[in-house]
């Protein structure tokens, strides 16, 4: 297994070299190329970019979804590529956290089953699951919505709920793909406000792939996409 070098082992993400191309044809396309980035914790990064620019992509390969063509990706100290498909499963779910734009819940499950399922899949025995559920989802200011399922919640809830799903195993880095993309002005802002004080709280990294300039200017640091390559904006 490669080794991070020693002056990034605070790093809960790092990228090094990171490249992606695809095959069309006779040709390979180039998408991401060369690209650098470290999250230590309780950072909060926003990748900006335009449609078909490799956002999700990127997404992919740092959250080990997707194999790079090139360079290595480390995840909580561990190098992704050097994982079999189920030691990266394991890892992703102690140490990574998803939110989508849509949020993907579970519709027959309630909002406490929906964020018990992480922690159940780690074999956190039900009792335990069920009351770090709780306290997660009161942390987000559900927990008078327990046990209401993904219909009977409005859309600000259900991302709340996404939330603290991805939250459920205290992972070290939580991956957001346009999270607040369905959402209406004033619940937008309650979830900025929300990831703002759980990385200070928890120290959670938060990477935010984002069209909402409002949303990347709430972040500590923001990289464009372009070209294939990240540049700081």
């Amino acid at each position: 297994m490669s080794e991070q070098p020693m002056n990034d082992s605070r790093a809960v993400l790092r990228c090094s070299n990171l490249g992606k191309s695809y095959e069309e044809g006779p040709q390979q396309v180039r998408v991401l190329g060369g690209l650098e980035l470290e999250l230590f914790p309780g950072d909060r990064v926003a990748i900006v970019g335009t449609s078909g620019s490799g956002k999700s992509t990127l997404l992919n390969l740092l959250g080990g979804l997707d194999t790079p063509s090139e360079g290595s990706v480390w995840l909580a100290g561990e190098e992704l590529s050097a994982l079999g498909e189920k030691e990266r499963g394991l890892l992703r779910n102690r140490a990574l956290g998803f939110v989508y734009q849509f949020h993907h819940l579970l519709p027959e499950f309630s909002a406490l089953e929906n964020v018990c399922m992480p922690l159940l899949i780690g074999r956190t025995p039900i009792p335990e699951a069920r009351r770090q559920a709780t306290e997660l989802l009161e942390r987000v200011g559900l927990g008078h919505r327990l046990h209401h399922k993904p219909a009977e919640l409005s859309g600000g809830e259900r991302q709340r709920v996404a939330i603290a799903r991805a939250l459920a195993n205290r992972p070290a880095l939580v991956l957001l793909d346009e999270p607040t993309g369905n959402l209406d002005h004033h619940t937008a802002q309650g979830i900025q406000e929300l990831m703002q004080e759980l990385s200070r709280s928890m120290g959670t990294a938060f990477l935010v792939v984002t069209h909402d300039p409002q949303l990347a200017a709430q972040m500590d640091r923001i990289w464009r996409l372009e070209d294939g390559r990240l540049v700081a904006a």
